[in-house]
């Protein structure tokens, strides 16, 4: 089973600033390579998300910029099945090359968390995060560090296989199908309605901020992408998703809304809430 996967750790809500990357090179079910560094992301550091990884300014001064990189990792994932856990890494990725005019990257992706939600009955709809599986797993690893976290979604993926007995090839016809293929095949509804499988399931989102579409239309595409939808930040509130022009508020001195401060008094208290620019979110929503 040959395999890459990949993480990234990002510097604040812009998916395009990459302040660390993780990346593991799988043969034949085992780990044959490994690549790791701090990027210097070029732009500021939320402190939202200092409080998830731990890495700061300070941290990455020195350290080499996007297109420094970029050609050290591209042979890790061309022509090679790249796997991330859900559907973030890959945004992050497609959005920093086209941030520095960088060409694409010619690989095959695979979402462990899809993978997971269909391995094991008890994820199909909630609770397949990376640390809560790795710790049903045994698998050790330490959490919001790129290269550990692409390390345990590549065991997660082997690990799964050998529990149903498939290889890549196997999962990559299991994953354009239905969540539950049987249940499907059964229904006579022809309404387009999601299956509980979209790239946000068990999210739970607010929208803030001037938005480029109205919000009802947000909210109804937040729901197909598997996310519940609320009014206000609370502590079950796992993303916050901010109008692009709107973003620039959360800088250090700007001043913020009412509900980024909330998000932020949660996040110090241990919740796990991430900052969402909208044109990410619609990103995430395409993939």
């Amino acid at each position: 089973m040959d395999f890459t996967a990949i993480d990234f750790e990002t510097a604040n809500e812009d998916l395009a600033s990459v302040c660390q990357v993780g990346i593991v090179r799988f043969k034949s079910g085992e780990v044959a390579e490994t690549y790791s560094t701090l990027v210097d992301p070029e732009d500021y550091f939320s402190s939202m998300n200092i409080a998830i990884h731990g890495i700061t300014e300070r941290d990455v001064k020195g350290a080499p910029i996007f297109p420094d990189i970029y050609p050290k990792i591209i042979p890790f994932l061309s022509d090679v099945i790249v796997v991330s856990h859900t559907a973030f890494d890959r945004v992050v990725l497609q959005k920093s090359a086209q941030r520095y005019q960088l060409p694409a990257v010619t690989c095959e992706w695979m979402d462990s968390a899809r993978v997971v939600r269909r391995a094991w009955s008890k994820y199909a709809r909630s609770g397949y995060g990376l640390a809560n599986v790795a710790k049903d797993l045994g698998i050790a690893f330490e959490h919001h560090d790129a290269q550990e976290d692409a390390r345990a979604a590549g065991l997660i993926l082997i690990r799964a296989s050998q529990e149903l007995g498939m290889d890549l090839e196997a999962w990559k016809k299991r994953l354009r199908q239905p969540l539950d293929p049987v249940k499907a095949a059964m229904s006579k509804d022809v309404k387009r309605v999601s299956d509980g499988d979209g790239p946000l399931l068990g999210e739970r989102a607010v929208f803030t901020g001037a938005l480029t579409i109205p919000r009802q239309r947000a909210a109804d595409l937040a729901a197909v992408a598997g996310c519940d939808v609320d009014s206000g930040v609370t502590k079950r509130t796992t993303l916050l998703i901010v109008g692009d022009q709107d973003i620039k508020k959360l800088r250090p001195g700007e001043e913020k809304s009412k509900k980024h401060r909330k998000a932020e008094e949660l996040i110090a208290e241990g919740c796990s809430i991430r900052i969402l620019q909208e044109s990410d979110f619609m990103r995430i929503v395409e993939a």
